[in-house]
């Protein structure tokens, strides 16, 4: 099966894909978030939920996690910017903070 690489979003569609995203930004090009938990296990465990929905999208992110803090950022690398399984990831993610 070939892998088909998702179109890159115009700056237009980006610019509209973030007035549903909250707490996300542009960063770098990338769609980026820090997302802070009470301690280190409810960071980790909003990790481990996450997992299960990332591996489904085969849509991975680069993230970082020091005690409760996470930092998110999002971007389709073969496609060279943000396209829509990003936006859908960061969606997801965000269904997942509470």
């Amino acid at each position: 099966m070939e892998n088909v690489v998702p179109a890159r979003l115009t700056d237009d569609q980006i610019r509209k894909e973030m007035d549903g995203l909250q707490g996300w930004s542009i960063v770098n090009g990338k769609l980026h978030k820090d997302f802070a938990f009470a301690d280190f296990i409810e960071a980790f465990g909003f990790m481990a939920r996450a997992a299960i929905h990332i591996e489904k999208m085969n849509h991975h992110p680069e993230w970082f996690n020091v005690y409760n803090k996470i930092r998110v950022e999002l971007v389709t690398h073969d496609a060279g910017g943000i396209t829509q399984n990003d936006v859908a990831l960061a969606r997801t993610l965000n269904s997942l903070e509470k």
